[in-house]
């Protein structure tokens, strides 16, 4: 009908150009409420003592946070870096446990040498 009535078709456009506008008063007029109340909210935090002190302590219990974190990191890391230098430790000391070995062996194996050289030396 909106096609064949061109008067149909530009009242509908009037009207939905009024319905636009209308939505568009109230979303001004929402949004300015909304920021009156969010001012109101807003002020009196800056205005209560009470608030302000409890701000602070978040504030304060958040930084302890932080720095405990740090801290147990810290250790964390430090502890990593002891055992690696004691397992580094425990290394050598195996490996020099075995260089002593050896050389027992072997002043072992050269005495019994020198031992049944003299033996037959004698014989």
């Amino acid at each position: 009908m909106a096609q064949q009535n061109p008067q149909v078709a530009q009242q509908m456009q009037q009207v939905s150009q009024k319905i636009e506008a209308r939505k568009a008063t109230l979303i001004a007029e929402m949004t300015e409420e909304f920021m009156q109340e969010e001012k109101k909210i807003t002020s009196q935090f800056d205005s209560d003592p009470l608030l302000k002190l409890k701000a602070r302590e978040v504030d304060l219990r958040a930084m302890e946070n932080e720095r405990k974190r740090e801290a147990d990191e810290s250790k964390a890391e430090m502890d990593r870096a002891k055992l690696v230098q004691a397992r580094e430790i425990n290394d050598e000391k195996l490996e020099q446990n075995e260089d002593l070995a050896n050389l027992r062996a072997d002043t072992s194996l050269t005495k019994q040498q020198m031992s049944n050289s003299f033996k037959n030396r004698q014989k």
